[in-house]
């Protein structure tokens, strides 16, 4: 039996200081679990350009949270992430299979993690 957890990128706005952005992951990780849910990692992506802009912004700062739990820690933390003015998109993805491991990728490269090739 394969395991599924959850996985949620949201964008930040790109101009929110640094400490700030330390009080949106602490904020978000503490919903999950307040909901009964596992924070599995957090992952800051860093400052990218965006495909598009979204509300005048052109760049955000990407956060990757994967989650564990039965489902109901996605509605509060979708929610709270909905109402914040510095989240500019989200989305949750309900994963399946292993747990990928935490990649030791230092915050300040911009540099994309090289793909790994997915086994047959």
């Amino acid at each position: 039996m394969t395991q599924s957890y959850y996985e949620t990128m949201y964008i930040l706005r790109p101009d929110i200081p640094e400490e700030e952005v330390e009080t949106h992951v602490a904020k978000y990780r503490d919903i999950v679990i307040e909901a009964g849910g596992q924070v599995l990692d957090t992952q800051m992506r860093g400052k990218r350009r965006l495909a598009y802009p979204i509300a005048k912004h052109r760049e955000g700062i990407y956060v990757q949270l994967n989650h564990d739990g039965d489902g109901q820690q996605v509605a509060p933390l979708e929610r709270a992430m909905r109402i914040s003015e510095d989240v500019i998109r989200y989305l949750t993805v309900k994963q399946d299979g292993p747990m990928p491991a935490p990649r030791s990728v230092p915050v300040s490269s911009s540099e994309p993690a090289a793909a790994e090739p997915v086994g047959t």
